[in-house]
C-alpha cells in the first residue's frame, strides 16, 4: 500500500473506530506508527484532521471534509 492509500486508510479507520488504539489494531500496526502516519498527513495538508484529548478522538471540521 502506498503512502497516500495508507494515510487514507488510517484516517478512515480512526474515524470509524473513534480511537487510535483500536484503529491501529484493525490496521495491524502500532499506535505509534499510526500516530506518525496521521502527523505526517496533517503536516503535509497544513490542517488538523482530528481533535484529540486524553479521553477522546473526533474528526475536526477539516477531517470531516477530508473524509
Amino acid at each position: 500500500m502506498d503512502g497516500g492509500m495508507k494515510s487514507m486508510e488510517a484516517v478512515l479507520a480512526i474515524a470509524r473506530r473513534g480511537s487510535f488504539r483500536a484503529a491501529a489494531i484493525d490496521l495491524g500496526m502500532s499506535t505509534t506508527a499510526l500516530s506518525h502516519t496521521i502527523g505526517r498527513l496533517e503536516s503535509s495538508l497544513g490542517v488538523r484532521l482530528f481533535n484529540r484529548t486524553t479521553r477522546s478522538v473526533s474528526l475536526s471540521v477539516a477531517g470531516q471534509e477530508f473524509v
